[in-house]
């Protein structure tokens, strides 16, 4: 999907907020892959992860101007209260399959909202509702790292709560896909191609798979999220080195009253993405 009049109307430059944090810890060798975020790391948010967007209600105006433009009969909380219930029926299902933390398909979901089978009409409703819910921008400098990175030959990749709009962020900001960016297809994770979500381990324990598989060990690769909970924890748990992005006050989550992270720290804290050239 490309950057077009449809999607421009719905995107504005988004600056990220300074936090407390500094740039702190060391590495006592270069990586030898880097896998990141995305919502928060890469690319602001303003909700600072996907999951958390669907917690939250898109301004009620915008809509009811959705609705009205794709012509369903219904109104915004009832079409809210079916979607939120569609979720949390999908994850009680998965819940019963032993799925620890579950992942929807998205589109799926508003099939049964909408009452619509569609999938192109649906997943256009789909993106527009997610523009509206959770607006994103690129955060600074992320161009330049991902060009260095891809120059230097580091193999990259991504451990994200995504859906199947979220690879569009790429072509809409950055005019390309990202495997053409440098990303290696096979360290390309998305939550909703597997149902599960962070902070599971599952998709931290896929990509150490598909790392050995390349001949790098997960203690040579670092993972790099703004969430305590969802990024750092998995990640160690997984065997990966980790690095904190405190470079958005607003994504940023320390989690300190979680349990899993009272004793938790990462290997590095960044403030700013130009940072992680300083470690490859």
């Amino acid at each position: 999907m490309k950057k077009n009049d449809l999607i421009s109307k719905y995107i504005r430059p988004i600056s990220p907020l300074s936090g407390s944090l500094g740039q702190s810890g060391k590495l006592k060798e270069k990586v030898e892959a880097i896998l990141f975020d995305l919502y928060g790391t890469l690319f602001i948010s303003r909700s600072g992860d996907i999951s958390m967007a669907k917690r939250k209600s898109p301004q009620t105006e915008k809509l009811e101007k959705l609705l009205e433009k794709f012509r369903i009969k219904k109104g915004p909380q009832t079409v809210l209260k079916q979607f939120f219930a569609a979720i949390e029926n999908q994850h009680e299902i998965l819940k019963r399959k032993g799925v620890d933390f579950p992942e929807v398909e998205i589109d799926q979901i508003w099939m049964r909202v909408l009452e619509n089978n569609d999938l192109e009409t649906v997943r256009t409703f789909a993106v527009e509702f997610e523009l509206i819910a959770n607006p994103v921008y690129p955060m600074p400098h992320l161009e330049k790292v991902l060009s260095v990175c891809q120059d230097s030959k580091i193999p990259m990749g991504i451990i994200s709560n995504a859906q199947f709009y979220t690879p569009y962020l790429f072509n809409w900001f950055l005019d390309s896909n990202p495997e053409a960016l440098g990303f290696h297809p096979d360290l390309i994770l998305y939550s909703y191609k597997f149902g599960y979500a962070k902070p599971s381990t599952f998709m931290f324990q896929v990509a150490a798979e598909k790392l050995k598989n390349m001949d790098i060990p997960a203690h040579s690769a670092i993972y790099f999220g703004n969430d305590m909970l969802n990024d750092i924890y998995p990640a160690k748990k997984a065997g990966f080195k980790t690095g904190l992005f405190a470079g958005d006050a607003r994504s940023l989550r320390l989690r300190k009253n979680d349990p899993k992270c009272k004793d938790l720290s990462a290997d590095l804290v960044i403030t700013d993405l130009a940072q992680i050239l300083d470690y490859i």
